[in-house]
């Protein structure tokens, strides 16, 4: 057998089933997001290295960034995420804008990870942020919009959870075990390997970077105190606008949620589903320094990027997909009774497209039952037949292809009786 060449590992194939999906997703998106009042925007998919070396972390640009030199001899990346490219944009203009700036996209990104059951190395993200506001309220909105597509989707809060958790509440919290400030970035990092160890590894990670036995204990009654919530007034706040919001049911308070050490300032979240099965659906939270980590001055923000890969997973599980994506956009298919009446078929689709009826018309002569087998696999509804009697008498035979019922009409009648069908 001849090897087919196959794509480069962990990028994507998106054949037309998948493409819909991506295009429902996009629209789903489009709709939660404009109903906040968000506009659209997008950047460039290749940027230089260096400004993801501003903010973002030794790990994403060392390890996980697709890097290599233009002929220049520039080093530049295909992107790996969006917000610091958000946060150049707005310093470019940033006395030009008005604010707050409610801004959202969708579009691809790359990141040289091992693939796995929801990662893979190429995705499309949802981002949404809000800037240049410093309030809990805009962080409580950036929640209730993640709710909100939650809800668009089908998704209920026993199926899946955004938990919230605040930086600031935990460096208080890291103030009175006595952990020194320059200690508290491996502290945060222990936090965050806590479900990826062993116990006992991580006790010894935690002796590792110089807890002692007592802050680890007191870390540890930290991380179980569902409660500790009520210390922020930050947090209080959020949990008290989510109320308003309509979204409280949705999201609970997580003393083990960190997030980005590089980048958040002080409230972050991440949605989960509720079985545990899958990687983060999304993770957000406030960043108040990265516009003037690119060159801007201070400017207060907030927001999350969602990928399509693990949130197509679960809307799959839970069959939230909607049915027929994929199928022909067309839901009329024109036949080809013979080579004498291959351009009238051709003339007769052109008329309906002029009408505003999408109309596949088939390429070539065929067998009608051919012809018919083809449009119901495409998902077409109605297939109109052609041939030298209904072209001498001034009709076109109409096939419904649901229940296999053929009636025939003049030309004139044609568009009414196809519109009526397609609405039953």
């Amino acid at each position: 057998m001849k090897t087919t060449i196959q794509p480069l590992k962990g990028m994507r194939d998106f054949y037309p089933e998948d493409m819909a999906l991506r295009r429902w997703l996009y629209a789903t998106l489009q709709k939660v997001s404009e109903s906040f009042g968000y506009q659209e925007y997008e950047g460039p998919l290749l940027e230089p290295i260096d400004l993801y070396a501003a903010k973002s972390g030794e790990e994403l640009v060392e390890k996980q960034s697709f890097v290599f030199p233009d002929r220049g001899g520039d080093m530049i990346t295909l992107r790996p995420e969006l917000t610091p490219t958000l946060a150049r944009m707005v310093a470019q203009r940033q006395r030009q804008l008005a604010y707050p700036l409610r801004w959202w996209s969708f579009g691809p990104f790359w990141r040289y990870e091992r693939p796995q059951k929801g990662r893979t190395r190429e995705f499309f993200q949802w981002n949404i942020d809000l800037i240049g506001v410093d309030s809990p309220e805009a962080d409580a909105e950036m929640i209730a919009i993640a709710v909100a597509f939650f809800q668009e989707a089908g998704l209920t809060p026993e199926q899946v959870q955004i938990l919230v958790n605040n930086r600031q509440l935990m460096d208080d919290e890291f103030a009175i075990l006595g952990i020194p400030a320059q200690q508290r970035t491996e502290v945060l990092r222990l936090i965050d390997r806590r479900d990826k160890m062993l116990p006992d590894e991580w006790h010894d990670y935690g002796r590792q970077i110089g807890l002692e036995a007592q802050q680890l204990a007191g870390l540890e009654k930290v991380l179980e105190n569902g409660e500790l919530w009520q210390k922020s007034e930050d947090l209080k706040q959020i949990f008290r606008a989510l109320e308003a919001l309509g979204a409280s049911r949705y999201v609970r308070y997580a003393p083990y949620i960190i997030r980005g050490l590089d980048y958040y300032t002080g409230t972050v979240f991440e949605a989960w589903d509720v079985a545990g099965e899958f990687r983060a659906l999304f993770g957000g939270g406030r960043y108040d320094n990265l516009v003037a980590a690119v060159g801007g001055d201070p400017l207060p923000a907030t927001g999350f990027a969602m990928g399509d890969v693990v949130i197509s997973l679960i809307l799959k599980k839970y069959g939230l997909v909607p049915e027929n994506l994929g199928i022909s956009p067309a839901p009329v298919l024109v036949t080809v009774f013979n080579e004498s009446t291959i351009l009238e078929s051709f003339k007769l689709a052109t008329e309906l497209r002029r009408a505003e009826i999408n109309t596949a018309c088939y390429p070539e002569v065929g067998k009608l039952g051919k012809q018919f087998k083809y449009a119901d696999r495409i998902g077409a509804k109605i297939a109109l037949v052609l041939g030298p009697d209904e072209i001498s008498a001034g009709k076109v035979a109409i096939k419904d292809l649901k229940t296999g019922l053929q009636i025939t009409c003049t030309r004139q009648e044609l568009m009414m009786s196809i519109r009526h069908l397609l609405l039953n």
